[in-house]
């Protein structure tokens, strides 16, 4: 979560909703972020954590949702 709200154009991070169960996310380590979708004001993704997933979202400044999203793919 530091190495998201430190990015150039990432104004914060929300965290939403924490789904449980091991099975969930399959094929994301833990840790891992994947970016579901763009959004007004923002990106959605989820994270993989050791008991299931986490949703967050990406508050970012107005036009940097793709470049914001690139750099998570980086992480």
């Amino acid at each position: 979560m530091r190495k998201i709200e430190a990015m150039d154009g990432v104004v914060g991070v929300i965290i939403g909703r924490s789904y449980g169960g091991k099975s969930l996310g399959q094929g994301i380590p833990t840790g891992g972020i994947k970016v579901q979708r763009k959004i007004s004001g923002g990106l959605k993704a989820v994270t993989q954590s050791a008991k299931g997933l986490q949703e967050i979202f990406i508050r970012t400044d107005a036009g940097m949702e793709e470049a914001v999203a690139e750099a998570i793919l980086k992480i």
